[in-house]
């Protein structure tokens, strides 16, 4: 009879460093989760388990401009708002995978562009890559309900 060979298997800590944040937009219950690995930045954001739309937006550019980052003010000002939530004009959200209801491809993209801007605003060396999955039960977000979604994404980044 042969011998059978005995592993020892060791636990250890996932390697990649994650964060979730949930709440409600848009009367929805919402869940983010965000995991750092290496060469990318993965960012969920997701009502009803759906995740059907996925975006990514190179960090690695450079900005023309250092001024053009945006900073989030989650002021109830609406015109202290308008220029603050705008994001870089250097940073572009390309479509993966989904994106094929125009109105869902243009919040996911601005979601995401945004959520990049944050990212290098806090941290202006930051190269990796920015992969974002989205599954909002609604096409259109309402302005409330953006900043709501804004603000629980901002939280984890």
């Amino acid at each position: 009879m042969a011998s059978r060979a005995t592993f020892e298997v060791q636990l250890e800590p996932f390697p990649a460093r994650s964060r979730t944040a949930a709440g409600k937009v848009n009367g929805l219950d919402t869940e983010i989760m965000s995991m750092s690995f290496a060469d990318k930045i993965l960012i969920t954001i997701s009502q009803g388990g759906r995740l059907a739309h996925w975006i990514h937006v190179p960090l690695d550019t450079t900005s023309p401009d250092p001024t053009t980052s945006a900073s989030a003010n989650f002021s109830d000002d609406p015109d202290a708002m308008s220029s603050d939530l705008l994001p870089r004009v250097d940073l572009t959200a390309t479509t993966v995978l989904g994106g094929t209801v125009p109105e869902r491809n243009t919040v996911g993209q601005l979601v995401a562009t945004q959520t990049a801007s944050a990212i290098t605003t806090k941290n202006p060396d930051e190269k990796r890559l920015l992969v974002m999955g989205l599954g909002l039960e609604k096409a259109e977000l309402d302005r409330a309900a953006f900043m709501d979604l804004l603000e629980l994404v901002l939280g984890i980044v």
